[in-house]
């Protein structure tokens, strides 16, 4: 999956102060981290000096690219281990240079997360070695993207919804279903956009859910082999009116600014976007709920410098930093103490259980269904990027 960092350049710097990754170094004396026998650490060591990050664009931010946005300085000061960052730019890429067993810790979205745990790339962790992670909403703790039989692999980053955006102009009363890029989109053929993605699938199968249960689909990421035809079906018939599919941002705000696009999916921090330029734009939450993404924080388990991968994973989920990354790149913080640094958490519904109930984060699609089911077999991610390529022909 290609991603881009959904930013909105704040230019703020970020003073932090990093008492309990601080703790963490001083206090700890035995031997501990990750390891390839599947083990989380039981007792964290000496920091050794060194980290390697692998990362989605816009997570690791040092000053190099913008002098005022700089929230790793300050963690190599305190802890003394210096950051070292590669980005990837597909979920993919990143499992595949995670095999290389080169990075320490790799920030990873639900349609890698239980890939990396399947290969036996990531190790689980010990929470009770992350004082943040106490912090942290429950509703994004112990979910299927992050956690295997109740054993967390990693601490939640950021999360956002996909949301529909349209053009106030053409739809002066909000919709409020998804039907407009679907059943009806012939009446805006042409202007319709849609995120370039195997992993939208899954929102075609958000909306079967709703108005097709006669499939009877419970997890729009477990699907069978009659389920996931359905969704192909309806975005193949989707695919006749979009105009462009988008996976970088900055293409999808030039679309809706011109008008060649008037309706689609999109993300809050698209929508701020526009609306700071003025735009005819606005986003909804539609009645059938909607998918969305909850990035987390992972330990290789071949990590060489275990004990500051624990400590960056403690340390990117401290308030200050965890603000500083996650308004950055455009999503909502991890907990409520990190919205004490920002002034737009309401924007992004942060802590909104119910709102965050409304939203299907990005899983894996495994031949093992997500939903329970045990009298047949999913398809995987593997025969979703299949079909992917077949219904954009």
């Amino acid at each position: 999956m290609k991603r881009n960092p959904r930013t909105v350049r704040r230019g703020a710097t970020v003073g932090l102060a990093i008492a309990s990754v601080a703790l963490l170094t001083a206090c700890g004396t035995a031997q501990g981290g990750g390891s390839d026998s599947g083990e989380a650490a039981t007792e964290l060591g000496e920091m050794e000096g060194q980290v390697s990050l692998l990362a989605w664009p816009g997570y690791v931010e040092d000053g190099s690219n913008d002098p005022a946005v700089d929230w790793v300085t300050p963690f190599e000061e305190e802890t003394g281990c210096e950051v070292s960052t590669k980005t990837f730019g597909t979920s993919d890429e990143a499992l595949n240079l995670m095999k290389t067993g080169e990075y320490d810790v790799v920030s990873a979205s639900g349609d890698a997360s239980l890939r990396l745990v399947a290969a036996g790339d990531v190790a689980p962790v010990n929470t009770d070695l992350i004082p943040n992670y106490e912090n942290i909403y429950p509703f994004l703790k112990d979910q299927a993207w992050n956690s295997v039989d109740g054993v967390p692999y990693g601490v939640p980053h950021g999360y956002g919804a996909n949301l529909l955006m349209y053009n106030t102009e053409v739809f002066p009363t909000a919709p409020t279903s998804w039907d407009v890029v679907f059943d009806k989109s012939g009446d805006y053929a042409g202007k319709v956009t849609a995120y370039d993605s195997p992993i939208y699938i899954a929102d075609a199968a958000v909306y079967l859910m709703a108005h097709s249960p006669e499939l009877g689909i419970e997890n729009p990421y477990a699907l069978d082999e009659e389920q996931l035809a359905a969704a192909v079906d309806l975005l193949k018939q989707q695919r006749a009116n979009i105009g462009e599919y988008w996976s970088d941002y900055l293409k999808e705000i030039q679309a809706f600014t011109t008008g060649d696009t008037v309706v689609g999916t999109s993300w809050q921090v698209i929508q701020n976007v526009l609306e700071s330029e003025g735009a005819t734009t606005q986003v909804v939450l539609p009645d059938e709920g909607t998918t969305g993404w909850s990035d987390t924080w992972m330990i290789s388990s071949e990590s060489k410098n275990p004990n500051c991968a624990y400590a960056w994973l403690d340390y990117i989920a401290s308030p200050e930093a965890n603000a500083a990354a996650t308004s950055y790149f455009g999503e909502a913080p991890s907990s409520d103490e990190a919205c004490d640094y920002r002034e737009d958490c309401e924007a992004y519904h942060a802590g909104d259980a119910d709102y965050a109930s409304q939203i299907w984060y990005w899983s894996t699609p495994i031949e093992e269904c997500l939903d329970g089911r045990t009298d047949v077999q999913c398809t995987d991610y593997a025969a979703w990027t299949e079909a992917w390529q077949e219904i954009k022909g």
